[in-house]
């Protein structure tokens, strides 16, 4: 608090000096008469939104906003808890098992191969039949001038009961002459090239260039990724196809999680969050699923370990 001293003068010519007494302003009082803001509407995907940037000053463009799920980091958190607890038939059987086989003696162009072969295999094909597929593969010579000198029709039994097996058997010879051709008999290291082959998707080539090049160029979304992100609301609308997941997230998921994405969602997918009755009696994220109470469940105790098939490579 504080005084100010005037003189007052009057007829007489006599001086009277008289505090006034002069309060602070109140530094609050701007604060408290501002508009409160406009709080947002939550939409029915329960999204929350991130700033990329921090411009605020008048003239300058509207902060610029990134749609996330909610509760994204603690639902993949729980996944990978659930995943290091549970032993997925990905984790033994899945197309990156080839490129760190153990046999020294393979020359790592001809794991490279393994890997895309069994990519194209796998399409529609569950991973125990496929793993079976490629052991018998294997023991026949497994090499892109072996499979082109191979009969078709010997091919085709090699790789029967595996989903089109008449049209994959055409896929690999087609794949294997041009690869002889044009590659030396490697696969080529890059998508777009990959995509040229025949049998050769984006899905595929994105995983084929994780597990064969240890290069991330994107998310591998097959049926259990796209069933999953879509139960979760990792996306911001639902999408029918798996290339449109891919696409919705790509947009937002931090790259450094693209890596684990495909790998960590799909061994979840083939053991608690199933198509059919998943067991949300054993998932973490039950308490925060969105799709929680859709679908019938499966009550049946979880096993805390699966044995996974003996490896004959």
């Amino acid at each position: 608090m504080s005084y100010k001293f005037c003189n007052i003068c009057f007829l007489d010519s006599s001086t009277v000096e008289i505090k006034i007494k002069v309060e602070p302003a109140d530094e609050y009082q701007e604060l408290n008469e501002k508009t409160p803001c406009k709080q947002e509407t939550s939409d029915s995907r329960s999204s929350i939104k991130r700033e990329l940037n921090d411009d605020s000053l008048d003239g300058h463009p509207s902060k610029e906003v990134k749609w996330e799920p909610k509760n994204w980091r603690q639902l993949i958190e729980n996944i990978r808890q659930m995943r290091q607890a549970i032993l997925a038939p990905v984790d033994t059987m899945g197309c990156d098992q080839f490129t760190s086989d153990a046999e020294t003696m393979i020359p790592d162009r001809h794991k490279r191969y393994h890997c895309l072969v069994s990519l194209i295999l796998s399409s529609q094909t569950r991973d125990q039949a496929n793993h079976e597929c490629m052991v018998r593969l294997k023991k026949h010579g497994l090499t892109p001038e072996s499979i082109v000198s191979t009969d078709d029709a010997v091919l085709e039994k090699l790789i029967y009961p595996i989903s089109f097996y008449r049209n994959k058997t055409k896929f690999i010879k087609q794949m294997s002459q041009i690869l002889i051709d044009q590659y030396d008999g490697d696969i080529p290291n890059n998508i777009k090239e990959l995509l040229k082959l025949p049998g050769v998707g984006k899905k595929m080539a994105h995983l084929c260039m994780r597990s064969a090049w240890n290069v991330v160029t994107g998310i591998g979304v097959d049926t259990h990724v796209h069933r999953i992100s879509n139960w979760l609301q990792l996306i911001p609308e639902e999408t029918k196809q798996p290339e449109a997941t891919r696409i919705a997230l790509e947009k937002w998921l931090p790259f450094e999680i693209w890596d684990e994405f495909n790998h960590l969602l799909v061994g979840f997918g083939q053991t608690i969050c199933t198509p059919n009755f998943p067991r949300c009696n054993d998932c973490l994220n039950a308490p925060i699923c969105p799709a929680r109470g859709m679908r019938p469940i499966r009550k049946t105790p979880m096993k805390k370990a699966i044995k996974p098939e003996k490896l004959e490579f």
